[in-house]
């Protein structure tokens, strides 16, 4: 190689590596930019959003609930403005506040709390202990009223905050408690109408998104997002809550006369099937429901079954009406038992054979001349009876834990449960579903199931009407009203005589039966009287029950509860007076010397149809 040729090289050498240099610094700067653009510009890892979300607090914006009141608008239920107090522990610090007339004023930590405890009206340790520490959030108070958040504001502390929130109130205390139902602590639906018609009345939260700094402070130029909540429906109820009250009050003071374990009244709007008033002798305070014994949360009219007793009869006098097998004047020759197999069945009082009418039978409430009576029907249509009325079967009211009662099929029957659920034994149903059979007889054998809900008021004003059960014609008009002046001759002339209403013309029925223990067996009655008023056309019922009461069986009886209610009722609803007289009828008839009845054959005694004629028997 010449020595020109070296020359040119080692001119050229430098030159070629500072190009190169430069030519690999463009190629990196291109792939950061590439990377940056990949990164920032197409972010397929969600980085952005990520770090957005990480900046976004989103805050809810609690929907107010609807209220609950009763039919005259006496509000049950309410909502009520509150507001949970926290504070950012780590900013807590002497801080110079501005006062409204322009002054400022130098506030230390330890003056901070007793401001704070005076605004909220705590103690001052429970303040300083929610102030110390290094968190950035943690609770000073919760639910405190606008009044003392108001006070609290003024303070201007800057590591102070308060977050809107409610607080369900419950005006009435226990008053119907157990239908209004309650809440529990992080404001879930727990019982009663508050349970069941939560998705009107919770509404929909809204909320409030905006973005904070990485200390935790709100940036006040970046944008923010509101979705605004939807309250929650305003629920009217049938319930009247002055009858609801003198029914309570009747109900508890006749339990503490009996030392009954439980007592409820049930007051409906016969042509309506609306319940005015369901009352226990206990109740839940919704204000307070830690304090109530499980056992009075829910309604027990709603909840407990029961062997209703001879409250029963009235169905299955019914029942025989409906298919022409007798008449309120049919005569029934009644020995002093019924010997059936290796099974007796009595009456509540001693009597020799009596030639009886079948009002006379239910006036004296006779389990021996009801059976005879009933069993003309056999065994499955008694069954299709009950079930006819309702008997196995929940009512639909808007309440919790409704109990359907016990029905057996006919076939499972035993050999004396198939004449026992005549008179109410060897069957359960709620008192609700008592007052129900009681309702269509009253109704001119149609029957509406109770129900509470009256209407439901859109935060908008538009007033909706739940859609209510079809009436159903569970008997016909004319055995409806031979079984109403059965009813009557009850209180007029039979064992009922406590039920009457002065001024009034009232019909009904008593009911003891044996209480069935848990332990298995039976232990005490439950005892109970169903009736209506006025007879001439029946406005309302009332249904009282009282379990497990102590002293004499003879003496238990409720028809005293019965006859104050039924009275502040009708008062209550100004029901003019009765100004006619009701059937009579005759309860025994001589005795038909030509029957040979014994407590053997009685069930197969023939008596004269009602519309034959007796002269082709």
């Amino acid at each position: 190689m010449s020595a020109s040729s070296a020359r040119k090289n080692r001119v050229f050498r430098p030159y070629s590596r500072m190009h190169v240099g430069i030519a690999f610094l463009l190629v990196l700067l291109l792939l950061v930019v590439g990377r940056l653009f990949w990164v920032q510009g197409l972010d397929p890892g969600g980085r952005a959003e990520a770090a957005a979300a990480q900046r976004t607090l989103v805050e809810s914006i609690p929907a107010v609930r609807g209220e609950i009141t009763d039919s005259r608008g006496t509000v049950l239920a309410r909502t009520l403005q509150r507001y949970d107090i926290t504070v950012d522990q780590s900013a807590v610090a002497a801080v110079t506040v501005p006062h409204k007339d322009g002054s400022t004023e130098t506030v230390t930590p330890t003056q901070a709390v007793y401001k704070i405890a005076d605004a909220l009206g705590m103690k001052d340790t429970d303040v300083k202990a929610a102030l110390d520490g290094d968190k950035s959030f943690n609770y000073v108070a919760r639910g405190v009223t606008p009044e003392q958040y108001n006070a609290l504001r003024e303070l201007n502390l800057p590591y102070i905050y308060g977050q809107p929130t409610f607080q369900r109130s419950y005006p009435d205390g226990s008053l119907g408690g157990s239908v209004v139902g309650f809440l529990g602590g992080d404001n879930q639906a727990l019982g009663g109408i508050e349970q069941t018609q939560d998705s009107l009345l919770r509404g929909t939260d809204g909320e409030r998104r905006f973005e904070i700094s990485g200390d935790g402070v709100r940036i006040p130029v970046a944008p923010q997002e509101q979705k605004a909540a939807e309250d929650g429906s305003n629920v009217k109820l049938s319930l009247d809550s002055d009858v609801q009250f003198f029914a309570e009050q009747a109900v508890r003071e006749r339990a503490k006369q009996l030392k009954a374990e439980w007592g409820t009244a049930v007051v409906m709007d016969v042509k309506t099937g609306k319940v005015l008033a369901l009352a226990d002798t206990s109740s839940v305070d919704p204000n307070v429901p830690g304090k109530a014994d499980a056992a009075d949360l829910g309604s027990r009219a709603v909840s407990q079954a029961v062997e209703p007793g001879s409250t029963e009869k009235i169905a299955t006098v019914a029942g025989a009406l409906d298919r022409g097998i007798v008449s309120p004047t049919t005569e029934i020759t009644v020995p002093p038992y019924l010997q059936i197999g290796s099974e007796k069945i009595t009456d509540a009082f001693d009597h020799g054979t009596q030639n009886r009418t079948v009002a006379g039978i239910i006036a004296d409430s006779m389990n021996t001349g009801t059976v005879i009576m009933g069993s003309k029907m056999d065994k499955q249509a008694r069954h299709d009876n009950l079930a006819n009325f309702g008997v196995g079967s929940a009512t639909g009211i808007e309440l919790p834990g409704e109990s359907t009662g016990i029905l057996a099929p006919a076939d499972q029957w035993d050999p004396r449960q198939e004449y026992t659920v005549l008179f109410g034994q060897g069957v359960s149903q709620t008192p609700l579903r008592t007052a129900s059979i009681f309702q269509a007889v009253a109704n001119k054998g149609r029957q509406i199931e109770p129900r509470l809900v009256d209407s439901v008021t859109a935060p908008d004003g538009t007033v909706t009407h739940p859609e209510r059960p079809e009436p159903k014609q569970v008997l016909s008009e004319s055995a409806a009203q031979q079984t109403l002046d059965i009813m009557e001759n009850v209180v007029t002339q039979g064992g009922a005589k406590e039920a009457a209403v002065p001024g009034y013309r009232v019909g009904g029925k008593t009911g003891t039966a044996e209480a069935p223990s848990e332990g298995g067996g039976y232990e005490g009655y439950t005892t109970s009287f169903v009736g209506v008023a006025p007879m001439e056309d029946p406005q309302y019922l009332v249904a009282v029950t009282m379990q497990r009461p102590q002293g004499d069986v003879r003496t238990l009886g409720v028809t005293s509860a019965f006859s104050t209610i039924m009275s502040q009722v009708l008062h209550h609803f100004n029901v003019a007076p009765s100004t006619t007289t009701g059937p009579t009828f005759d309860m025994q008839v001589p005795q038909n010397v030509d029957r040979d009845v014994t407590p053997t054959n009685a069930l197969e005694q023939t008596w004269p149809q009602p519309g034959r004629d007796e002269s082709q028997d």
